[in-house]
C-alpha cells in the first residue's frame, strides 16, 4: 500500500521529467510552482525552509542507498544463478552433440545397409517383364525405399531437436544493442548507453506504434515499429543510474505474447514461454554493452 501512495504521482511526474530535460530545470519548474502556487517561500523563515527541504533529500537519499544496496546484492545472485545455468547449458550441449553424432552415424549404417541390400536384391532377381507393359522397376522402387527411409530419420531428428529447446529466458531475448523482456500484458526493454549520459543528451521518439531511441546527433540505437501496439499513456521510459534507458511497456492486447520488440528483429519462439519465467533479472549476464 505504501509502494501504492508514493508510486501515485508517477504518471505525472514521468512526464514533467522527460519534458524538462534534466534534472536542473525539473527542480526549478518545482520550486517555481512552490513559489507562485503556494506560501512555501513566504509562510516560513528561509532557515525552516532549507531545513525541510533538506530533511526531504535525506530521506530519498537514504532510500536510494537501501535499493541499490538491494539491487547489487539480487544483481550478485542472478549473476550466480546465471553461471550456473550457462555452464549447465555448455554441458547439455556436449552432451547432445554426442547425441548428434551418434544418431548421424547411426542413420549412416542405415543407409548404407539399405543400400547393400538393394544390390544384393538386384544379383538375386533381374526386373520382370509384366505383359506389354514393360518391366517392373526394381531399382526404382528400392531407391524410393532408401529416400523414405533417409526422410523418416531426419524428420525424427528435427522434431526431437525441436523438443529440446529451452523457453526463451524471461521471455525475450538479450539482443546486439538491447535487452528485452515480457510478461503477459507488458515489457521492457533495457537499452544501454554510454556511462554518465544525462537525459538532455538522449533523443526517444516513441508512439502506440513507433519507437526509436538514441543519443542526440547519432544514429539510433534501436529504432522501429513495434511487433504490437502499446498503450502510449500507460508507458513510460527512465534513465537509470545515466548508462542504460529502461522502457516499461504495457501492450494494447494484454493477452498474448510478443515475438519480438520491433519488426525485423530476430524473433522468440512463443510456444516455448513459460509465464513464470519472464523477469529481466533472469536474463543472461552478458547483457549487451552501451555504444561507443
Amino acid at each position: 500500500m505504501a509502494a501504492l501512495q508514493e508510486e501515485r504521482f508517477d504518471s505525472a511526474l514521468l512526464m514533467i521529467a522527460q519534458q524538462s530535460q534534466g534534472i536542473e530545470p525539473l527542480l526549478d519548474a518545482v520550486f517555481s510552482f512552490l513559489r507562485r502556487k503556494t506560501d512555501f517561500f513566504t509562510g516560513a523563515p528561509p532557515e525552516m525552509i532549507a531545513e525541510k527541504v533538506m530533511a526531504a533529500v535525506k530521506k530519498q537519499s537514504d532510500l536510494a542507498d537501501v535499493t541499490k544496496s538491494e539491487k547489487n546484492k539480487k544483481r550478485t545472485q542472478e549473476d550466480k544463478k546465471m553461471e550456473a545455468a550457462r555452464k549447465a547449458a555448455a554441458l547439455k550441449a556436449k552432451e547432445q552433440e554426442a547425441i548428434n553424432k551418434a544418431k548421424a552415424l547411426k542413420k549412416n549404417e542405415e543407409v548404407t545397409k539399405l543400400k547393400e541390400a538393394k544390390k544384393a536384391k538386384k544379383t538375386v532377381s533381374e526386373p520382370v517383364e509384366v505383359g506389354s507393359d514393360g518391366a517392373f522397376d526394381m531399382d526404382a522402387a528400392d531407391e524410393k525405399e532408401v529416400i523414405e527411409k533417409e526422410e523418416e530419420a531426419a524428420e525424427a531428428v528435427d522434431e526431437e531437436e525441436e523438443d529440446k529447446i529451452p523457453p526463451p529466458v524471461g521471455n525475450g531475448m538479450v539482443m546486439e544493442k538491447y535487452t528485452w523482456s515480457q510478461q503477459l500484458a507488458d515489457l521492457q526493454i533495457v537499452v544501454p548507453v554510454p556511462e554518465g549520459t544525462k537525459t538532455k543528451q538522449l533523443k526517444v521518439d516513441m508512439t502506440s506504434s513507433k519507437l526509436s531511441v538514441g543519443m542526440k546527433g547519432q544514429e539510433p540505437i534501436l529504432a522501429g515499429k513495434f511487433h504490437k501496439k502499446i498503450l502510449l499513456d500507460d508507458s513510460f521510459w527512465t534513465l537509470e543510474d545515466n548508462k542504460e534507458v529502461v522502457f516499461t511497456l504495457l501492450k494494447a492486447n494484454q493477452m498474448e505474447w510478443w515475438k519480438c520488440v520491433v519488426e525485423g528483429e530476430p524473433e522468440i519462439d512463443t510456444t516455448k514461454v513459460n509465464p513464470e519465467n519472464s523477469k529481466l533479472g533472469d536474463l543472461d549476464g552478458k547483457a549487451p554493452s552501451a555504444p561507443s
